[in-house]
């Protein structure tokens, strides 16, 4: 299959999928201008491949730098198939892992939070700010 890079930032736990998002927006225009057809599967495949191997190094990197005694896997992440048998695979540490049903992002707590501000009659206009790095604490 196709490779693309991986986003190490040496010396770092930090990570970032921007030069991977480049260099598959750039492979696919390469494709188009030449008349050819983007294998959208092997792409697809070789994207995920690419972000699975980052986030479990980095993962178990960031385990051993603080001495952790195991390794959660969470979030709506944590649904990803190859995600989930990289980390059973590849980890030294126990490696908890919800059922699917559980592997949800933050837009379940966000309905949550809509929730409760209306049940208690707090109404906000639709001209509001959007706050994306918003406290729940302040919601």
């Amino acid at each position: 299959g196709t490779q693309f890079p991986r986003a190490w930032l040496e010396g770092s736990l930090n990570f970032s999928f921007s030069g991977l998002k480049t260099a598959v927006m750039r492979a696919v225009r390469t494709l188009e201008e030449q008349g050819l057809e983007v294998p959208v599967a092997d792409f697809a495949a070789s994207f995920q491949e690419a972000v699975v191997e980052v986030l479990v190094v980095k993962a178990l990197q960031a385990a051993q730098d603080f001495e952790a005694k195991a390794i959660l896997v969470a979030g709506g992440v944590s649904a990803n198939k190859a995600l989930r048998e990289a980390f059973l695979a590849r980890s030294p540490l126990p490696v908890h892992i919800p059922p699917i049903w559980l592997c949800t992002d933050n837009a379940a707590m966000m309905a949550a939070v809509g929730c409760f501000r209306f049940r208690a009659g707090q109404r906000d206009s639709l001209d509001m700010d959007v706050l994306p790095n918003w406290p729940l604490a302040e919601a």
